[in-house]
């Protein structure tokens, strides 16, 4: 069965209400925007996302939290986004706040079938308060466990029609951790190709840990998020 999807809408079939959604992007670079687009048109709710950030107010994943469609955010900067604020403080969003290169592991974990591990960062502080921690060596560590989700929607550059991957430059951020961190995993590529015309070398993500394709309707530029 082909994994290329002809609309958002097919691509995202599989989305329930309180899913788990891994979505890539740091900021709005390297967001699925079409995707995230076109889960605002999803009747769908109490979702939980697992990202850097929540976009930024009205863009990205700013849209789905204005629809009240989130009511669990993890993840490691939320200030981007000044509505994130009024929702937790109205109480309309539970926040779960990460260090980034915990989040990034966390993902890894998830991923590689880890089932926790052990870090310095957050010793001491309010975000290690209820979690395990360890003396190791004469040093404190906090115990993390892995994230893994429902559904990913990551970004890439080019895909070829079996699901391999490529990236393009820092858009690449969470995006490869995520896709082996979800039981079903989008990806919205710039391009997709026959197999045989990426180079190997710079596969990132294979096509084992993809389920379905789109090409991306919605980019980044100075100018803003525009149709493409």
């Amino acid at each position: 069965m082909s994994k290329i999807k002809e609309t958002v809408e097919e691509a995202l079939l599989p989305i329930q209400n309180g899913d788990r959604i891994l979505v890539g992007g740091f900021g709005l670079v390297g967001a699925p925007l079409t995707l995230i687009e076109g889960l605002t048109e999803k009747e769908v709710k109490d979702l939980t996302i697992v990202s850097n950030n929540l976009g930024e107010s009205g863009k990205g994943l700013g849209l789905l939290l204005n629809q009240h469609k989130i009511t669990h955010a993890i993840g490691s900067y939320f200030t981007s986004n000044r509505d994130v604020g009024t929702f937790y403080q109205k109480g309309d969003l539970q926040l779960t706040l990460l260090p980034q290169g915990t989040l990034s592991e966390a993902l890894r974990a998830g991923g590689a079938g880890i089932g926790g591990f052990y870090t310095k960062t957050a010793v001491g502080t309010a975000l290690a308060e209820g979690k395990e921690q360890r003396e190791i060596d004469g040093e404190l560590y906090v115990l993390e466990k892995p994230i893994r989700g429902q559904v990913a929607l990551i970004r890439a550059h080019k895909a070829d029609t079996l699901g391999n991957l490529v990236y393009y430059k820092t858009a690449r951020n969470f995006n490869p951790l995520m896709a082996t961190a979800a039981d079903y995993v989008v990806a919205e590529v710039d391009e997709i190709v026959e197999p045989g015309e990426l180079n190997p070398e710079e596969i990132v993500t294979p096509h084992l840990f993809v389920d379905a394709i789109i090409e991306t309707k919605r980019v980044l530029t100075r100018e803003g998020v525009i149709s493409r």
